[in-house]
């Protein structure tokens, strides 16, 4: 009788040493009684896929990719789901039995996740939303939001020719917003997302005004580091409900993890404490 294969999972970016995937994953795994092992894996973008097509030889069962291979993983895959379709980009990859790669986006999910997690009353039809940066996670963010019947959403970046890239590809929910004329729409926002990178340790500050902030307001940012940024400072002085970012980066993996390894994890306290250790 042979042993049974441990299955190995990942995950692929570059770089890749700060990620809190291994981690996070880790921690399921032991949680679980499982035999199983995920890593960090450095891929520059000419390797990425060489490396995804040896993966399922060398027994792995899945990845999840960041930072710069979330749009071209998406072109390796044999196939994609509707979401990263729609998305743009990949976040986890299934690895099939005959070897091909399905790719998945769990970002939108563990965006909306998060936000029913950290405000049980959030009622996205209850206003617009006011969103914040055109990158890749916004796309995710916008995705979400209208599936979940967000009825507007208000969207400003710096550059404004990206936000109108978004509008073009999601439709006419989405209405945008100079940058400089972000912060006279905040009281419109039943939702408020920070999607950009600024408020981040080592980034500059988000200058954004937000003194018109509705107190029924429920605001996220999905930087994590700092757990609770100025943006969110501001927004809980106002007696806005926050959700900071670290539940995103929880729940999204949810998803791989019960595809690669069978049991489906919860996002508990102690998680989010090992997280922050």
């Amino acid at each position: 009788m042979s042993d049974p294969k441990i299955p190995l999972a990942g995950v692929i970016g570059h770089p890749i040493a700060h990620s809190k995937s291994p981690k996070l994953h880790g921690y399921w795994l032991k949680e679980h009684g499982l035999e199983g092992h995920y890593v960090p894996i450095d891929v520059a973008p000419e390797n990425l896929e060489a490396v995804l097509r040896m993966m399922p030889k060398m027994g792995y069962v899945g990845a999840n990719v960041t930072i710069p291979h979330k749009e071209r993983a998406l072109e390796i895959a044999d196939q994609v789901t509707d979401r990263a379709t729609l998305i743009g980009a990949a976040n986890t990859l299934i690895f099939l039995e005959d070897g091909k790669i399905l790719a998945d986006n769990t970002d939108g999910y563990g965006f909306i996740q998060n936000l029913r997690n950290g405000a049980p009353d959030w009622d996205p039809t209850a206003g617009a939303a006011v969103v914040l940066g055109a990158g890749g996670a916004a796309r995710a963010v916008l995705a979400s939001l209208l599936d979940v019947g967000v009825p507007e959403i208000l969207l400003s970046n710096r550059t404004r020719a990206r936000a109108e890239q978004l509008r073009d590809d999601f439709g006419a929910r989405i209405k945008v917003i100079e940058w400089v004329q972000a912060g006279n729409v905040m009281e419109d926002g039943a939702t408020v997302v920070n999607t950009t990178s600024l408020g981040m340790i080592g980034k500059p500050e988000l200058r954004v005004p937000l003194d018109g902030l509705n107190a029924d307001a429920v605001v996220t940012d999905l930087v994590y580091t700092p757990l609770m940024t100025n943006f969110l400072e501001t927004a809980q002085a106002k007696g806005c409900t926050t959700v900071d970012g670290l539940g995103m980066l929880l729940h999204q993996a949810v998803p791989g993890f019960e595809r690669w390894f069978g049991p489906r994890p919860e996002v508990t306290d102690d998680v989010r404490r090992v997280m922050l250790r």
